[in-house]
C-alpha cells in the first residue's frame, strides 16, 4: 500500500543516490583523464556528448510523459468528483416523482449513502476505515435501489420508472468509475526506469564535470533537486489524497450537497 511516507523516502533516496551517483561519475572522469584515456581527441569527447545528449533526452521524454499523464489523471478525479456530486443530486431530486409515502425513508437512505461515500474518500486510502465505509456504501446502494424501484413500480407510470431506475444507476455506476481512476496508475516498471535512467544520467552528469578540478556542489546538489522534486510531484498526483497536491478540495461539493439533503 502506497503512504505519504513512502512517497517521501523514496524521493530523498533518489536524491541521495543521484548525488552519489553523480560523485561517482566525477571520480571516474577524473580517474580516466589522469590515466591519459582523456588524449582520445575531439572525436572521443564528440561520441561522450552524443551519449550525454541520448540519455538526457531520454529523461527529459520520460519525465515529461509521465508529469503530463499524472495531471491529466488528476484533472480526471476531479471531473468524477463532480460526476458523481451530480448524480447524487439528480437521484435525490427525482424522489419527488415517487409516492409521498416512500420518499421519506428514500431520503434518509441517501443521506446516509453520501456520507459512506464521503467517509469512504477521507479514510486514509486502502485503510480498513475506507474499505468498511465502501462496503457500507454497496449495501446502501442495494436498499435504494430495492426501495426505490419498488416505489417506482407502484406509481404505474413508466415515465417515473425510466427516471428513478436511469437516475439511480447513473449514481451507482459513476462509483465504480471512481474506483477504477483511483486504482489506474502507471506501471511500477515506468518508476523503476524513471528512477534507474535519473541515476544514469547522473552518473554521466558527474562524469562530464570531470575536467574540472573540484566538483561543483551548487550543480549537483540543484541537478539531484530537480529530478527528485518532478518525481516527487509525479507520485504526488498520482496519489492525490496523500501528499501535498490533493483532491479534497473538489469533495467539497459532495459535501455542500449533504449539508442540502440535511435542510
Amino acid at each position: 500500500m502506497i503512504t505519504a511516507m513512502k512517497i517521501w523516502m523514496f524521493s530523498a533516496t533518489l536524491f541521495a543516490l543521484l548525488i552519489a551517483s553523480i560523485y561517482f561519475g566525477y571520480h571516474l572522469g577524473r580517474q580516466q583523464e589522469r590515466r591519459g584515456a582523456g588524449a582520445q581527441g575531439d572525436s572521443g569527447n564528440s561520441g561522450v556528448s552524443h551519449i550525454n545528449g541520448t540519455v538526457f533526452t531520454l529523461i527529459g521524454l520520460l519525465l515529461g510523459f509521465t508529469l503530463s499523464g499524472a495531471a491529466t489523471g488528476f484533472q480526471q478525479r476531479q471531473v468524477l468528483i463532480a460526476q458523481e456530486a451530480n448524480a447524487i443530486g439528480t437521484a435525490y431530486l427525482r424522489l419527488d416523482l415517487l409516492p409521498k409515502p416512500a420518499q421519506a425513508p428514500l431520503r434518509s437512505l441517501f443521506r446516509e449513502y453520501l456520507q459512506a461515500r464521503l467517509d469512504t474518500y477521507k479514510a486514509p486510502v486502502g485503510s480498513p476505515a475506507a474499505h468498511s465505509a465502501y462496503l457500507r456504501s454497496l449495501k446502501l446502494q442495494t436498499a435504494l435501489w430495492q426501495q426505490g424501484t419498488t416505489a417506482a413500480l407502484t406509481t404505474n407510470n413508466a415515465a417515473i420508472i425510466s427516471l428513478t431506475a436511469s437516475a439511480l444507476n447513473a449514481t451507482f455506476d459513476i462509483t465504480t468509475t471512481r474506483l477504477v481512476a483511483a486504482r489506474t496508475h502507471p506501471p511500477l516498471v515506468i518508476f523503476i526506469l524513471l528512477f534507474g535512467v535519473a541515476l544514469i544520467a547522473a552518473l554521466l552528469a558527474g562524469y562530464g564535470m570531470a575536467s574540472s578540478p573540484k566538483i561543483s556542489w551548487l550543480q549537483t546538489i540543484l541537478f539531484a533537486a530537480a529530478l527528485s522534486i518532478t518525481l516527487f510531484t509525479i507520485m504526488d498526483m498520482e496519489y492525490p489524497r496523500l501528499g501535498f497536491i490533493r483532491v479534497d478540495l473538489a469533495d467539497r461539493v459532495l459535501v455542500d450537497g449533504l449539508q442540502g439533503m440535511r435542510h
